[in-house]
């Protein structure tokens, strides 16, 4: 078998989603799969079941195929950092902090690094389903390009386009992508998708034509826009996200700084037909949330500093309710951290140190929960959580994934809380949704290409 390039028209075409969907989809016809991108460009990251840092997606990934995580599936990593500076993540590690081109000039150093991760999984998987990165001919940037051209290139891979036909411009998009390419990726495109499509699709039966007849392009499937709540690689699918309230018992207001983190610790909240979450990200009465959470932060004194000019941080220092942090917002309920006053919620201060990275089971709260720890930030007091009456925090990440925790803390607020079992809800919405596009999608023609 063929391994697959997943290549989008434009950022944000669906490539990750895509990604997953084909993947699962392959591995039900008896195929062992992986996901892979060879670089993500992210500050939502989860450490792997090997106490790596990958990005969010690939764990994500991963997980909808049962797989164990490792930094295999995603070697290269960036995260922002101060001004034009990123921090530079390879096989789970974080190397050093780095200027965005000085780690262009040193790619030839990198491509060792994705072809020893791509061929250890080409050599266990049947299948290796890389996701692509942005569009793979911004021309000024193809020499520079890990993700797209030299995973197709270096390993011969059978290429699907997607695009997204909200954008508008589906057509010239991808013409003009196919068209740019290099001959020899150019050879090895088998097809299209048409992502998010909105209204009856019989109204793009023309289109279909038009990309099979006049582009000589395939297309395995018009898919239709349907929301998907797992995975927010960034902040801007999350925001976006529509709750379905039931019988609403409490209701949480999130503190939006501008390098907020890890936004997948919320999804549960999110999910929770009892739990109202509002985005705070000005100055505002808080008096009508019942809980206040902090969540991480990737740059957390300057979130702090943000925090305090917003007016948010007196705000949060006077509310009646309950606040809960995480990470970098347990951080800032500390006296001090680096130096700076916290909020003061947590005697002692955080120190920032080497980076924590551990995944397992920890003891906080009375309650055992499995989740992961990643953290430069060290409290001189709570190696791991506090609790000091209305006021919860801990460093470790995806807690309300737990039934158990998010019985604990809720009941406290409202003890008509009745909760839901979160990861029984996730699986079934993750096998709903591919079903759904398995419904619209050419998974067989898929499968005939790459068997050639």
């Amino acid at each position: 078998m063929k391994n697959i390039s997943i290549f989008g028209t434009s950022s944000d075409a669906g490539k990750s989603t895509l990604t997953f969907v084909i993947a699962k989809l392959l591995q039900t016809k008896g195929y062992t799969v992986t996901p892979f991108k060879a670089q993500n460009v992210s500050n939502n990251a989860k450490v792997a079941d090997d106490n790596s840092e990958i990005a969010v997606a690939q764990y994500f990934q991963a997980k909808v195929l049962n797989l164990p995580t490792t930094y295999h599936i995603n070697p290269i990593l960036l995260k922002s950092g101060r001004g034009s500076s990123s921090s530079l993540i390879i096989n789970g590690k974080a190397i050093k902090e780095q200027d965005i081109w000085e780690y262009y000039k040193n790619l030839d150093v990198l491509k060792p690094v994705v072809r020893d991760a791509f061929k250890k999984l080409d050599s266990e998987f049947d299948i290796v389903v890389a996701e692509g990165a942005g569009s793979p001919v911004e021309l000024n940037l193809m020499d520079k390009d890990l993700s797209n051209l030299f995973v197709a290139d270096e390993f011969d891979t059978k290429v699907i386009l997607v695009a997204d036909i909200q954008k508008g411009g589906v057509f010239a998009s991808i013409y003009g992508v196919y068209n740019l390419l290099p001959k020899e990726i150019q050879k090895n495109v088998i097809g299209v998708v048409v992502n998010k499509f909105q209204g009856d699709l019989r109204l793009f039966d023309e289109g279909v034509r038009i990309i099979e007849e006049e582009f000589g392009l395939k297309v395995f499937g018009v898919l239709p826009y349907k929301e998907f709540n797992f995975g927010f690689e960034d902040s801007l699918s999350l925001v976006n996200y529509t709750q379905e309230l039931g019988e609403k018992k409490i209701t949480v207001g999130v503190i939006q700084y501008p390098t907020m983190s890890n936004y997948n610790d919320l999804e549960s909240l999110l999910a929770d037909s009892e739990v109202e979450v509002e985005f705070i990200k000005s100055k505002q009465n808080l008096n009508s949330f019942d809980m206040i959470l902090l969540p991480g932060s990737k740059l957390t004194i300057e979130d702090l500093e943000w925090f305090k000019k917003s007016g948010l941080f007196d705000r949060v220092k006077s509310f009646d309710g309950f606040v809960f942090g995480i990470c970098g917002g347990f951080e800032k309920m500390h006296e001090r951290l680096d130096g700076k006053d916290g909020l003061g919620f947590f005697d002692g201060e955080v120190e920032f140190k080497k980076k924590i990275l551990n995944r397992g089971k920890y003891d906080i709260f009375g309650l055992e929960v499995e989740g992961f720890e990643l953290h430069e930030g060290v409290s001189t007091k709570y190696p791991l959580w506090a609790e000091n009456g209305k006021y919860y925090g801990t460093f470790v990440h995806e807690v309300f994934d737990s039934d158990e925790l998010r019985e604990f803390v809720f009941r406290k607020i409202n003890p008509t809380y009745k909760g839901y079992d979160f990861k029984d809800y996730k699986v079934k919405k993750i096998d709903e949704f591919v079903g759904f596009m398995s419904e619209y999608l050419d998974i067989d023609g898929i499968v005939r290409c790459i068997s050639k």
